[in-house]
């Protein structure tokens, strides 16, 4: 199973680690499970060639570990409307889509259980999303016997990286002035996903 992607659109592997490293919002977890599959959402922390979180242990999608697994990582997105192509004006030839930016990562899950490996990741997560705020909350913050109980309630998910592949698509494959007119319609609207999109244009140079 492949990402789908225009050449245009398509990230070269070091483009793509980069742009994982980068991802810090919830992904979604897919895994076959019996006889179809199972889907949570959950933070992940890239280590080297390892991606790493942890699960309720009620939820069981843990369970389906050792196996292979999918985390789809999705970026910023939004509708894009043909009324923004000049190019509409001249022939009428266009269509609504959709500019997005996505990562698929594909390998191997496993888990752990171990209550120093729990709090670590526990640890480096809430560090990575306190970061930058006034008074971060650190795990040492929580009673000591209150985190031990909690920790029990967790399962560590590892999803060992053996492929990376990474889309976006944000109008490179329209003429410039398309992609002016895209970027203009977008930066005018007051929709923060428009806002965002418009942001990751400017930011990528299309």
């Amino acid at each position: 199973m492949a990402l789908y992607a225009n050449p245009k659109h398509k990230l070269d592997q070091a483009e793509a680690r980069v742009a994982l490293a980068a991802f810090d919002r919830a992904a979604t977890l897919v895994v076959p499970h019996g006889a179809g599959m199972e889907a949570t959402h959950l933070p992940l922390l890239l280590r080297g060639d390892r991606l790493i979180g942890h699960v309720a242990r009620a939820n069981p999608i843990w369970q389906a570990a050792p196996g292979p697994a999918l985390v789809i990582c999705a970026g910023v997105e939004t509708y894009v409307s043909p009324g923004w192509y000049p190019s509409k004006a001249e022939h009428g030839r266009a269509v609504p889509t959709w500019n997005y930016e996505t990562i698929h990562v594909h390998g191997r899950m496993t888990t752990f259980e171990e209550p120093t490996a729990l709090a670590d990741i526990v640890s480096a997560l809430s560090d990575r999303h306190e970061d930058g705020r006034t008074q971060p909350w650190r795990l040492t913050d929580a009673p000591h016997d209150y985190v031990a109980h909690l920790l029990k309630m967790i399962v560590g998910v590892e999803i060992a990286i053996e492929r990376i592949e990474a889309k976006r698509k944000l109008s490179q494959d329209k003429p410039a002035y398309d992609r002016d007119g895209v970027l203009q319609g977008l930066s005018q609207s007051s929709d923060p996903r428009d806002q965002a999109v418009a942001e990751a244009m400017r930011a990528t140079g299309t």
